[in-house]
């Protein structure tokens, strides 16, 4: 059928020309002509017809359509519907199938129409009769016969053959991307994106990371650059991914949403544009989310361009380097602070959050820190406390809300020993049941609480409870596992507060948020009078840990000589509690009921020679000094403390010294040797002593962990007193009685 324009006539024959020249011309109106029906068109039958057409040239025709296809096994191969080079999808050639394809990528698949459709973007449910036009012209342009048969390479197209290809998924394996590597002769590398769901040759928007089912099953993940880089540590067994483009990746066209709740450690390539990226990804990274995100220095003497794939090849200490090379934290930008009204905070009337331990010794995300000397007994204290909460039994009147889930992480008992100790716990017959499952300990640990440390860590914790969170995560002891950077040591109140900040909130933030932290830490030595003034100083780190923590405890023995221990707290949200005497008696740790006073009379005697002591200001210096470890003659403190404390002149002090001393408030001892120090010269009376004075010596070597000297406290005891009406120095009766002589009354105390 021919068909002409609207303003073109088909030309006059030689007989109809020559009738026009003698007959009159005759005008028709055709205005007013009735409508002429026009032919039905049978797209059945059309349909049928091409098909028929096209599965009698199918081969010819798909290869007109897909240049870089191949056949195989009596299918036609190819990439995807674009006609990408590949072979996930797949046209039966012969037999009752023939026409029908399949793409194995994502499932999809038809007719020979719908392919057509397919790819050149036609939709066959509103526009079937532009892809019956499509089918005609691959008609139309295929040759009438089959080509010969021809050895086919991979598939190519103008870039050659593709040298790798790697498969971007899903969480859950989903095919989502496919990135094509080229390497065509004389030209750089090139890099080809398909996007799955579009069915188009793009990277798709946001662009995914690569391995995403690894990192959903990993807690630390190391973002390499590039896939090849990515595959290399995957190999090794690291869990390792890489953005769509690597280095050349927009960051913020990239979805980093997979690593929320993640360690990331960044490997990048050795060269300016790679560490560039890093810095840039790493920010993204914690925006989307990370726990926290490191850069790994590549070594100085590796060449530019050295990359993780280099790495591999040259056998480097891979595992090595990504455990404890050089690295730099990176820190997200701090969010708004959150500020609420006077208003809002008086018009909010929803409940509080339950305490985890009641009365708000430990509260949904608070900290507590329980301290106290070596050998006092704070391990076996926590252990019975941890698995009293755990069993949702009340603890010397801490109660826990419910049956808490604990992670007892500890760095001091060996597994059989900490066995041993479990057994001679005493718990509630009704109680051991939920006990079982929900304390969960760790023999003794050997590790750093690093980015390493957490790295191993953090999904120990995570699968302890089945799926369930943590709430309370105990560290015992601090010092074992304590890291302060560059800041310091757990001395240093700069590196206590790196470590609290940068490792133990990184640690709560990646289980559990709301979890309640106990960190069991030493005290240092202080002096009597200070610790009876403030206690909580005596903490390692004191004044960044008790900016930090929610509550304090302390474990101490006021009495040497007996097995009782006192508990005080301190408080930031709640009522104070007020000190608890307690004991472990048979095997159990309890309540002592009896008055302090009556229980420890020793104690209460010493803190009446205290009260008389601060009757003079160098009675106090005298004590203060020995508990320092310094003991004076007389002529030694007058030269000392002259000028100090408003003691005066050098004779003044020795005229106040010589008055105590008739009074009966300072005494003297002459046996220096029993307490190491040398023998006092210039001097007829010895060493000054006053009543309950404890000398302060070394005890043993420095500990090789703190570098802190042990110290042991000797009771010093007089042996001459200054006779009152001689003035002679004379033996005494009774080291153990002081007797005073005050113009108002003379009191007698026997400390037996």
């Amino acid at each position: 059928m021919t068909i002409h324009d609207d303003n073109t006539l088909p030309p006059l024959t030689a007989r109809e020309g020559a009738a026009a020249d003698d007959a009159p011309v005759r005008f028709l109106d055709f205005n007013d002509a009735p409508p002429q029906a026009q032919p039905q068109r049978d797209f059945d039958a059309e349909r049928e017809e091409i098909r028929a057409a096209l599965l009698a040239r199918l081969e010819p025709v798909l290869s007109t359509m897909f240049p870089a296809g191949k056949k195989r096994g009596g299918k036609f191969l190819i990439g995807d519907v674009l006609g990408s080079p590949g072979d996930s999808l797949e046209v039966v050639l012969d037999g009752e199938k023939a026409g029908l394809w399949t793409d194995r990528a994502d499932g999809s698949g038809g007719d020979i129409f719908t392919l057509i459709g397919e790819h050149y973007g036609i939709d066959t449910q509103t526009h079937f009769a532009e892809v019956l036009q499509r089918a005609c012209d691959l008609l139309g342009r295929a040759p009438t016969e089959p080509a010969a048969p021809v050895r086919r390479g991979p598939p190519v197209d103008e870039l050659g053959p593709h040298t790798a290809k790697w498969d971007y998924l899903d969480a859950d394996g989903k095919l989502i991307a496919v990135v094509y590597r080229y390497d065509p002769p004389g030209r750089r590398k090139e890099f080809r994106p398909y996007d799955v769901k579009r069915r188009k040759t793009a990277p798709p928007d946001p662009r995914p990371l690569y391995n995403q089912p690894g990192i959903a099953k990993s807690a630390v993940v190391v973002l390499a650059e590039g896939e090849k880089c990515a595959d290399a540590l995957i190999k090794m067994g690291f869990c390792a991914t890489t953005a769509m483009h690597g280095a050349n990746a927009p960051v913020d066209k990239t979805d980093w949403s997979p690593l929320a709740g993640k360690v990331v450690i960044i490997w990048p390539d050795r060269d300016k544009p790679g560490w560039e990226y890093a810095e840039n990804a790493a920010l993204a990274i914690l925006q989307a989310g990370a726990v926290s995100c490191t850069i790994l220095y590549p070594p100085e003497d590796k060449p530019e361009g050295w990359d993780v794939a280099n790495a591999v090849a040259e056998s480097f200490d891979v595992r090595g380097f990504i455990a404890h090379g050089e690295r730099r934290s990176v820190r997200a930008a701090p969010a708004p602070l959150p500020s609420f009204t006077l208003g809002d905070l008086l018009d909010d009337d929803s409940p509080l959050p339950p305490d985890l331990i009641a009365p708000r010794v430990l509260t949904p995300g608070g900290m507590l820190v329980f301290g106290g000397a070596p050998k006092v007994g704070k391990s076996d204290f926590l252990l019975s406390w941890l698995a009293h909460m755990a069993g949702s039994a009340p603890f010397l009147g801490m109660r826990p809300h419910r049956a808490l889930r604990v992670f007892y992480l500890q760095a001091e008992v060996q597994y059989d020993y900490l066995r041993e100790r479990v057994k001679e716990i005493r718990l509630p017959a009704s109680r051991v049941s939920a006990a079982r499952t929900n304390l969960v300990a760790t023999p003794q640990l050997r590790l750093i609480l690093d980015d390493a440390g957490l790295a191993q860590v953090i999904p120990t914790i995570t699968a302890a409870f089945r799926g369930e969170r943590p709430d309370i995560i105990a560290i015992d002891p601090l010092r074992n596992v304590f890291d302060g950077g560059e800041a310091g040591g757990e001395n240093d109140n700069d590196g206590m507060l790196f470590f609290l900040s940068q490792r133990v909130e990184r640690l709560r933030d990646a289980v559990n948020p709301q979890a309640g932290i106990v960190l069991v830490h030493h005290t240092k030595k202080l002096g009597k009078k200070q610790f009876e003034e403030d206690p909580f100083q005596a903490l390692a780190g004191a004044s960044s840990l008790r900016g930090y923590y929610t509550t304090g405890m302390l474990l101490f023995r006021p009495d040497e000589a007996s097995t009782a221990r006192q508990v005080i707290f301190e408080l930031r949200n709640g009522a104070a509690i007020s000190p608890k005497d307690v004991d472990k008696i048979k095997g159990e740790w309890r309540e002592i009921a009896a008055s302090r006073r009556l229980v420890m009379q020793d104690h209460g005697a010493r803190l009446d020679a205290e009260r008389r002591r601060k009757r003079d200001v160098i009675l106090q210096i005298i004590y203060d000094e020995a508990a320092a470890g310094r003991c004076y003659t007389t002529n030694q403190f007058a030269e000392a403390f002259e000028g100090k404390a408003g003691l005066g002149g050098e004779r003044t002090i020795r005229q106040r010294i010589s008055a105590l001393s008739t009074q009966g408030y300072i005494k003297f001892f002459r046996n220096a040797s029993d307490y190491g120090l040398p023998s006092p010269e210039r001097t007829k009376f010895g060493y000054l002593c006053v009543e309950a004075m404890v000398l302060c010596v070394p005890l043993g070597e420095p500990d090789v962990a703190t570098g802190e000297l042990p110290l042991t406290e000797l009771m010093v005891l007089p042996t001459h007193y200054k006779c009152r009406p001689t003035g002679a120095a004379l033996p005494v009766e009774n080291p153990e009685v002081w007797v005073y002589h005050d113009d108002e009354t003379t009191l007698e105390v026997n400390d037996e």
